[in-house]
């Protein structure tokens, strides 16, 4: 039975079981469960807390799990990832009170407050940075430059809203994009069932990222129908009882949908229709 760790708060919890649910496993109905064994799927869900989650996955508590790639990498676990699950997206990036750094090197000499000292101070070595000191702190680090505890601050950015209302600005490049990851234990060979967990995920991630087109095409201008809705492999192309139109069937990407429906409008296509994807295998 494969074991995974799944957060059980803060925001990759939920956009975590949305997606679990998705891929077809069993749901907790009892926010206080700590354990949900899916004898169905034969697999079996540890609720943890979202810092937690690559240290039971390094020790081999766990087989598997689903935390966000910056705490992973805070971590020191013995945990490495396995698959990007596209929510929870977030730089993770350096900041200081308007005009004080333009620059990385500025941060020199500095104190750092952060949350993620692991994470921080390695980026500071890779970068040549060894003057400058690390302020661990549990959260709120927005306020640390103003109460005197820090002179820069290294934080995940989602808006920069906070940051703004605190009279910070960011600077440099980012250290991290961050974004939730499926993790497993370094150097391990693959727990069974993490194939089957692995196909099920990226074909949700598939299914969000497209959405079916159905539409008639004159034969006409079926070359430049084609090219506009390629699919994946090809589009399904199937003569229709009218001489001289064709049935097309094609996989779009979901950001493109609408531009797309303008265009075969354009060339004469009829009964244009969309659908969602709700699964698919790849």
């Amino acid at each position: 039975m494969l074991r995974i760790a799944v957060p059980n708060k803060g925001s990759l919890s939920q956009p975590a079981w949305e997606m679990l649910k998705e891929a077809g496993y069993k749901q907790r109905r009892d926010s206080r469960k700590l354990v949900l064994v899916d004898a169905e799927n034969d697999v079996e869900f540890f609720f943890i807390r979202p810092r937690d989650v690559a240290v039971y996955v390094g020790e081999g508590t766990v087989d598997v799990g689903i935390t966000g790639r910056d705490l992973l990498l805070d971590s020191g676990a013995k945990a490495i990832e396995h698959l990007a699950l596209g929510f929870a997206r977030a730089n993770f990036r350096f900041a200081a009170p308007k005009g004080e750094c333009s620059s990385l090197e500025d941060i020199a000499g500095k104190r750092v407050a952060t949350s993620f000292d692991t994470l921080v101070t390695r980026f500071l070595q890779t970068q040549g940075i060894e003057s400058a000191g690390v302020v661990h702190l549990d959260g709120a680090v927005e306020s640390s430059v103003q109460l005197g505890v820090a002179d820069v601050i290294a934080d995940v950015v989602e808006t920069g809203t906070t940051l703004k209302a605190a009279g910070l600005e960011v600077f440099g490049e980012p250290l991290l994009h961050s974004e939730a990851v499926l993790i497993r234990r370094e150097g391990d060979d693959l727990p069974e069932g993490l194939e089957t967990l692995t196909r099920r995920l990226e074909g949700v991630l598939v299914a969000r990222r497209y959405v079916m087109f159905d539409y008639d095409c004159p034969a006409d201008n079926l070359e430049v129908a084609t090219r506009l809705t390629p699919g994946l492999q090809s589009p399904t192309l199937s003569p229709l009882h009218e001489e001289g139109w064709f049935a097309v069937r094609s996989m779009v990407p979901r950001e493109k949908m609408n531009a797309t429906m303008d265009a075969l409008c354009e060339i004469g296509a009829k009964a244009i229709i969309v659908t969602p994807i709700l699964a698919c295998r790849i």
